[in-house]
């Protein structure tokens, strides 16, 4: 396989429903912004025009009512009580009045500079959760990250992967290198860059190889309490490079390393 081939795709469904979802928020996100910055339509405006002139009429109306009952009340033609009706429907005309002006003065001025921060930052937002989403939705398709050989392919279509498994096995590197456990016994004999003879089954000659990794920590520890004879049984992972002539050798073939 070369750098970039899909080796495995997971289903990705749900992720790609997820992204639809999220790609519908950042343009209902984006349409609030551009509305706010736009302002407000020239018929919006009309309409408002509209509603403070009616309730200048009314206001008119109803005032030019109230005088007139004033005077009919003075000359005890009407009741106290009607001149108080008459009254509060004129002082309710002045209330829709300012009403109206006040809504016709908001569409005027335009959107608040708080209003339009909280739009850029639901924006932003959202923006935000549509990368996150997208990064996941990449991570299901598994590409080779180098050169290589494919090795394995643990899983079947259908099954269900478990979380931490690994999706396939790629060889890469022009030579192999040896896994082995080094004994405790050895452990303070070998440092890496060191050479040591590899035996490979069906292959006269030893390989001289490097050592590249020497783990620090032993592969297990018994249950119970180190002594002199028991910690003996630790072991630690290393690992050898082998040269470039052993490129030919397959994985998962047994080695034998010669300690120092």
């Amino acid at each position: 396989v070369k750098k970039g081939d899909i080796l495995v795709q997971l289903d990705n469904s749900l992720q790609t429903a997820q992204i639809q979802r999220t790609q519908a928020e950042v343009a209902q996100a984006q349409a609030n912004l551009d509305k706010l910055r736009s302002g407000a339509r020239e018929e919006e405006l009309a309409a408002a025009r509209a509603t403070v002139a009616a309730a200048q009429a009314a206001t008119i109306e109803t005032q030019s009512n109230y005088l007139r009952s004033q005077k009919l009340h003075q000359q005890n033609v009407i009741s106290k009580a009607e001149l108080d009706k008459i009254q509060a429907a004129r002082d309710e005309s002045l209330a829709n009045l300012h009403k109206a002006q006040e809504k016709f003065r908001e569409l005027t001025n335009g959107t608040r500079e708080e209003d339009l921060r909280a739009a850029e930052a639901h924006l932003a937002a959202a923006q935000a959760s549509l990368a996150s989403e997208e990064i996941k939705l990449k991570e299901l398709t598994i590409r080779a990250t180098r050169d290589g050989i494919l090795d394995s392919l643990p899983w079947n279509l259908g099954e269900r992967v478990t979380q931490g498994s690994p999706l396939a096995i790629v060889l890469a590197g022009e030579s192999p290198f040896a896994r082995i456990y080094t004994p405790e016994p050895y452990r303070a004999k070998i440092k890496t860059g060191q050479k040591l003879k590899v035996h490979i089954d069906g292959i006269s000659e030893p390989f001289n190889g490097t050592v590249r990794w020497i783990s620090s920590e032993p592969a297990f520890t018994p249950y119970y309490a180190l002594n002199q004879e028991e910690r003996a049984r630790l072991v630690y992972l290393t690992e050898i490079q082998l040269p470039d002539s052993a490129s030919h050798i397959a994985s998962g073939i047994p080695v034998q390393v010669d300690m120092p």
